[in-house]
């Protein structure tokens, strides 16, 4: 898989890009990231990517010559011909929520390029005529896409066939099974008191599995009940639902 990062800060990247499941991406061949500095577009002696907004108002805005020309330099610049397996989207607070399911979705692209935005925004024109697709991590403000950017390119990299060495521990991540993960311990089985659930110890894998999908439920009815909405559910899980919501219901009344 090819990712292109589109930026005007593309020193923020290469450190990361050295660590972690990123890192084992590239040497395995399973991944390339390539940054694009958007400055290396412009046409002016500042290197100006942004200017004052048409209107007036607080903030700069990224004007668009640059973004087009960078996306031209890609053969990306018409997205009405682009390949298939290719997608640009544009980091944004008006887009849709970046989740375990988009990283799944874009994992199987050939070419994903990121378009970090910065300062007030970027010319709208960019979303309506260069962009697939807008994208956010979350209800809250950054100074810039290139976290965002680099969240995308971690959650995409480990779906990666052979990148992380045990591929059922990704299948058991939060998220990737529409559940929240349960908890999990190692060694040593008790701490300053403070001891391992006995179950955990008992050698039998049937009720350790058991234990873990009632916890996992148990979590999510507490801390993400949203996600119980669109989980694939068992009648067994249903089940262990219904007696956890009876259980706070006493526990309410108590």
């Amino acid at each position: 898989m090819k990712i292109t990062l589109l930026t005007i800060f593309p020193d923020f990247f290469p450190d990361a890009f050295a660590d972690g499941m990123i890192r084992v991406a590239r040497e395995k061949g399973r991944l390339d990231v390539n940054v694009v500095n958007l400055r290396d577009f412009t046409d002016d002696p500042h290197r100006s990517t942004d200017d004052y907004p048409f209107g007036g108002g607080a903030g700069m805005v990224m004007r668009i010559e640059p973004i087009h020309r960078a996306l031209a330099s890609l053969g990306l610049d018409d997205r009405a011909s682009r390949p298939a397996g290719t997608k640009v989207a544009l980091t944004s607070p008006q887009g849709r929520r970046f989740t375990q399911d988009t990283a799944l979705e874009w994992s199987a692209l050939e070419h994903l390029v990121i378009l970090c935005g910065r300062y007030k925004g970027v010319d709208e024109r960019v979303a309506q005529h260069l962009v697939d697709e807008e994208f956010s991590l979350g209800d809250f403000v950054l100074s810039g896409g290139e976290p965002a950017a680099l969240c995308v390119v971690d959650a995409v990299a480990r779906l990666q066939p052979d990148v992380v060495g045990c591929f059922d521990s990704v299948e058991s991540d939060s998220f990737h099974s529409g559940l929240l993960d349960c908890a999990y311990y190692t060694r040593p089985a008790e701490y300053r008191g403070w001891a391992v659930p006995e179950w955990l110890l008992s050698g039998h894998h049937a009720n350790i599995t058991r234990a873990r999908r009632e916890e996992a439920l148990r979590r999510t009815f507490e801390r993400r009940p949203d996600l119980l909405e669109r989980a694939e559910l068992t009648d067994a899980d249903r089940k262990t639902l219904r007696a956890i919501a009876r259980e706070r219901e006493g526990e309410a009344r108590s």
